[in-house]
């Protein structure tokens, strides 16, 4: 259980500090080193972690079809957090939206 914790500290932490690719982090190199990765966990601990992290049985792959779930394989992941922000999370009256409308030229299929 503490790898995982780690793992996930580790994953989230990269959201926020965005490199080219995942041995980016453990670099060495003085442009690119963050001991924070390495004293963390060790590179090769991270990717197999990453590896063999499974959240849905790849044997029960739905059918491509009109209603595909693209996402099925973190389904259950965001059924659990929606879950979960649904009974901690109570917004206020006092509650500001800002949202910004940014053109995108990517091919992420999740465009808003």
């Amino acid at each position: 259980m503490p790898d995982m914790m780690t793992f996930i500290a580790l994953a989230l932490h990269m959201g926020h500090k965005l490199k080219n690719t995942l041995h980016d982090y453990w670099s060495r190199l003085r442009q690119l080193h963050n001991p924070f990765y390495s004293e963390t966990m060790a590179r090769e601990r991270f990717l197999y972690t990453l590896r063999f992290l499974h959240f849905a049985d790849n044997s029960q792959r739905p059918d491509v079809g009109e209603e595909y779930d693209q996402l099925w394989k973190l389904r259950t992941v965001f059924d659990k957090l929606n879950e979960a922000y649904a009974k901690f999370y109570k917004p206020s009256e006092h509650l500001a939206v800002d949202e910004v409308i940014v053109k995108f030229k990517g091919r992420v299929i999740f465009r808003q």
